[in-house]
């Protein structure tokens, strides 16, 4: 029984103890937690070096995550969240729908939410939702690429995550444009879930099925870089291919004369302007703007190319 008495006085002891650090990372307001999809997609990396690099030009300590587009993993990461006291989360989340009882959480445990990239299908419950006009962006992408396919021929769509609003914006955009053009005709649209292996695969598959196809319009860098590499492997060098972020991968594409185009949206600069609206928010109470803010695409082509790094553009 007196080993028992002294473990049960142990545990309480540390979690006494956890629960003192808590209140003392919550009381001092210095922790921002920042959490976004893998860090292996070039776009979601710049995302936390940008949210991260702002928060500590600021006084924040930060704990950067990644939660793999799994809600479940998300969820858990917000528990961690509101276990180290965090001031506020910064968060391009894992689904519009999944993601809205992770913030109602952080919400009830007095932790506002900014996120970035990606809205969540409720309002008032973030402090703000922060994204790229990505319909904007996507009649962009479709001008340039209708342009360059000469107002005709076959062509091949891969869209994102069907659980992402992005990619359905996005798909929207590009047919909004691209179907009053009819002598421009949609072979196979297909999703590829933002990957580039997969978006390989899939490709492979098209061209297969559809050897005639004279362009390609993606709906992410990503998805645009896999498709290349399957033209690539075919020997299919007169394909036009349209993509969508602004990465440097793609960059250098363009600059090589292996891709069109694509949409640059402000990755980088969205996720500094979070961690400064969380700041404001939790300095004041408010951040003086709306809950939802859009913030506009730029076109990438051959001409503006040089211009472009890690999802910023150059003045």
């Amino acid at each position: 029984m007196k080993k028992r008495s002294a473990f049960a006085a142990a545990a309480m002891g540390l979690a006494a103890g956890l629960m003192m650090s808590a209140a003392a990372f919550a009381a001092d307001g210095k922790l921002m937690v920042i959490i976004t999809p893998s860090h292996d997609n070039p776009f979601f990396s710049q995302e936390a070096v940008g949210a991260e690099a702002r928060a500590k030009e600021l006084g924040y300590e930060t704990l950067v995550f990644s939660h793999d587009d799994d809600a479940n993993k998300q969820n858990e990461l917000f528990d961690t969240a509101i276990a180290r006291g965090a001031a506020a989360i910064v968060l391009d989340n894992a689904g519009a729908d999944a993601t809205v009882a992770a913030v109602k959480k952080a919400k009830a445990a007095g932790i506002p939410s900014i996120l970035i990239d990606r809205e969540i299908n409720a309002s008032g419950e973030a402090v703000a939702q922060i994204v790229s006009n990505n319909y904007q962006g996507a009649t962009l992408g479709a001008q340039e690429f209708v342009k360059r396919m000469g107002e005709k021929g076959n062509y091949v769509e891969l869209t994102g995550k069907e659980s992402d609003t992005n990619a359905g914006i996005r798909s929207q955009g590009y047919h909004d444009i691209i179907d009053q053009y009819p002598d421009l005709k949609l072979v196979a649209q297909q999703s590829a879930n933002w990957s580039q292996t997969e978006a390989f695969s899939k490709m492979e598959s098209i061209l297969q099925a559809n050897p005639d196809i004279k362009g390609v319009i993606a709906g992410n860098d990503t998805m645009a870089m896999g498709a290349l590499a399957a033209l690539d492997a075919a020997n299919r060098k007169d394909v036009i291919v349209v993509g969508f972020d602004g990465s440097n991968d793609v960059r250098d594409a363009i600059k090589a004369d292996k891709i069109a185009a694509t949409v640059l949206q402000p990755a980088f600069r969205q996720a500094q302007y979070a961690v400064e609206l969380a700041d404001k928010y939790l300095k004041e109470g408010k951040t003086g703007q709306d809950e939802k803010i859009s913030m506009d695409c730029v076109l990438i082509t051959k001409d503006n190319a040089d211009k472009l790094d890690n999802f910023a553009l150059a003045n």
